[in-house]
């Protein structure tokens, strides 16, 4: 079976079913799962599937009103990596801004700093994560919780933000783009999301390599305003070069 016949047969099925499994499709085509993942990822860069954790699906998994219990399953050992690299940006900062999102709740979950350190967060996760952490103290940004994120956003919060700076802010974003920026799937965040880079000394996006070449309805800003972009080896080549063009400094999580 060539390549051609096995992208239509995926296409197919998706069609059917509304997703394909990376272990099925091999037993089916006789081929190892590294060639099915392969397939997966020139479809998905043609926009005719949306990869997923062991597969593939017809609806993207970054879609706004998917809950966030199920988008963390989604690349998980990818996050978990990038997370342990942002753990090295942190020097000798007394406050960061941990945003939402399942990749930064991954640093949350890995932080557990040598001494005090105040975390600034509007997500409910993070702070119920770090709460009864040693050396942690959370300062929770209040405000309309928004049910796929179990985040706040809104006025409250960016009036919160207005008397505050702090060292760095460690964000998720749904889509990079060299022009059009980082964006999300939701307009609230998005604002708030401007704020808290307005509080930033610097800003570190952690995003895996399935939000290159992604739009999100909400912009948040140009790369401009970007220092770091912590990514996994699967990122774009072209992307990575695009953004040291525009002095983003990137580190791939290995």
């Amino acid at each position: 079976m060539t390549i051609t016949d096995r992208h239509q047969l995926i296409i197919q099925k998706l069609q059917e079913n509304g997703r394909v499994d990376i272990q099925e499709l091999s037993e089916e085509l006789q081929v190892s799962g590294v060639t099915i993942r392969k397939d997966l990822k020139l479809l998905e860069e043609k926009n005719l599937l949306f990869r997923t954790k062991g597969g593939g699906s017809i609806n993207n998994p970054y879609a706004a009103e998917r809950p966030i219990n199920e988008k963390e399953f989604i690349n998980s050992d990818q996050k978990k990596k990038i997370a342990k690299a942002a753990l090295n940006l942190l020097g000798n900062n007394d406050s960061i801004i941990i945003g939402s999102g399942t990749t930064v709740f991954e640093l949350a979950q890995a932080l557990y700093p040598p001494k005090h350190l105040t975390v600034i967060t509007p997500a409910l996760r993070v702070a119920l994560e770090l709460c009864n952490r040693p050396n942690v103290d959370i300062l929770q940004i209040g405000g309309l919780i928004h049910h796929s994120s179990a985040s706040a956003a809104g006025a409250f919060g960016e009036r919160l933000l207005e008397d505050i700076s702090c060292g760095l802010l460690f964000m998720g974003v749904d889509g990079i783009e060299p022009e059009f920026g980082l964006s999300i799937t939701n307009l609230a965040e998005a604002s708030l999301d401007k704020k808290m880079i307005s509080v930033a000394q610097q800003v570190v996006v952690m995003a895996d390599s399935t939000k290159f070449g992604r739009r999100g309805i909400g912009r948040i800003c140009g790369l401009d305003q970007v220092d770091y972009i912590i990514t996994d080896s699967g990122a774009p080549a072209e992307s990575i070069r695009q953004l040291e063009e525009k002095g983003v400094k990137t580190i791939i999580a290995e």
